[in-house]
């Protein structure tokens, strides 16, 4: 089975662990509603990290919203079709 650990960081510092499966099914459609967990992960500054991951092929899937006293939203749709969220923390979004 094709299946692959990831640790990202040293064991007593926060990180995003987990495994990775090839995908066994169709990607979600452009514009289908979201029906599955979407990893989302910290960012320093969302309007950069979206730039770029559009640079590498992504496409914007949720426009940078405001999550208020929390921070910044986004989602971008991968090449594959696979959804990430990225978040800026900034209690002062509203």
């Amino acid at each position: 089975m094709e299946y692959w650990l990831i640790t990202t960081g040293p064991n007593d510092a926060p990180g995003i662990n987990g495994g990775l499966v090839r995908r066994r099914g169709a990607p979600g459609a452009t514009g289908q509603p979201v029906n599955a967990f979407v990893c989302t992960v910290n960012v320093e500054a969302l309007d950069s990290t979206l730039g770029s991951a559009i640079a590498a092929g992504a496409e914007v899937a949720l426009a940078k919203m405001a999550v208020p006293g929390v921070g910044w939203l986004a989602y971008v749709r991968d090449p594959n079709g696979n959804l990430l969220g990225l978040m800026q923390n900034d209690p002062t979004a509203r």
